[in-house]
């Protein structure tokens, strides 16, 4: 570890998940996404630490924890571009970056109050327009949406 008391030292985890370059004021969103406070498994999450990258971040590590693509995706909607590592026997042996999907179904709200996805129980299908923009259009109403705006489905 050496003398360089200025480092940050954050236990590293055997098996599970690194989320790793979330904009700091997006943390909290992440882990109610992810709805970490219900895991059994340990769950560090580190907050305001420095990046280069983005300024001020965040870190979540999640023991003996894989997720799934679908709840990757829903990820993309609050924070594109994290990095997810998979870790196995202490080691990454797979890194990803969140990128939004072509289609999140069952994800995003519609806005439009007349959608049909707002009237009948049926899932929401948006389909995405503008990825660099995060513009997502509905399958049903073709309604657009910013998805730096939009409301998740509960």
């Amino acid at each position: 570890m050496g003398n360089n008391k200025s480092q940050l030292v954050v236990a590293a985890i055997e098996n599970g998940t690194v989320i790793d370059h979330i904009p700091a004021e997006k943390t909290y969103q992440v882990v109610n996404l992810l709805q970490l406070e219900k895991m059994e498994t340990p769950v560090t999450i580190g907050y305001n630490l420095p990046s280069k990258k983005i300024g001020k971040k965040g870190i979540i590590k999640v023991a003996n924890k894989y997720f799934t693509d679908e709840e990757i995706n829903r990820l993309s909607v609050v924070a594109p571009n994290i990095g997810l590592s998979i870790i196995k026997d202490y080691e990454i042996v797979e890194k990803k970056t969140v990128k939004t999907p072509d289609t999140l179904k069952g994800i995003v709200k519609c806005n439009n109050p007349k959608c049909i996805t707002n009237n009948e129980p049926m899932q929401t299908l948006f389909h995405t327009v503008d990825k660099v923009l995060g513009i997502v259009r509905c399958h049903y109403c073709d309604k657009e949406q910013q998805l730096d705006k939009v409301e998740l489905c509960k």
